[in-house]
């Protein structure tokens, strides 16, 4: 069971809760038949070498497909993912952590609806970030008239 996160109990400069993922070889396979990105890069690890890659390298999509579980995890099922921007910046390599984070910039009403912006990131076992971004997201809201 999840609890709810509520649009009155958020702060400016409050935490996401991370969320850690641990990708294996195998993911990487089974996502390019999902998501029909078959870049030989992500699964053969002689041609990545062949290129200067330390190893095959996770799917971009897929590490924004783990921040978009972050956040809807954080949101709950009342709670809706509005937009996500991200910009790839390194690469990650499976069968290595990655930490999923965010952290709220703003909270703002518009059209009645409860917004709250956030940063986001991917970092890798070094605290690197691999891929940064921002977040929109709709909260309920336990007092109908929060501004």
């Amino acid at each position: 069971m999840t609890t709810q996160a509520h649009y009155d109990g958020i702060t400016e400069g409050t935490d996401l809760p991370v969320l850690v993922k641990h990708p294996t070889r195998r993911q990487l396979v089974m996502y390019a038949g999902a998501s029909g990105d078959f870049n030989v890069f992500h699964y053969d690890q002689q041609a990545a070498r062949g290129v200067g890659l330390p190893d095959v390298i996770l799917h971009g999509a897929l590490k924004t497909a783990f921040l978009s579980q972050m956040l809807a995890g954080w949101v709950g099922e009342g709670g809706m993912l509005r937009s996500l921007t991200v910009r790839y910046r390194d690469l990650d390599l499976p069968d290595t952590p990655l930490f999923c984070k965010g952290r709220v910039t703003r909270k703002y009403v518009e059209d009645g609806h409860h917004l709250v912006a956030c940063d986001v990131w991917t970092e890798n076992a070094q605290g690197a970030k691999t891929i940064t971004g921002q977040a929109v997201v709709e909260l309920p809201s336990r007092l109908a008239h929060s501004p």
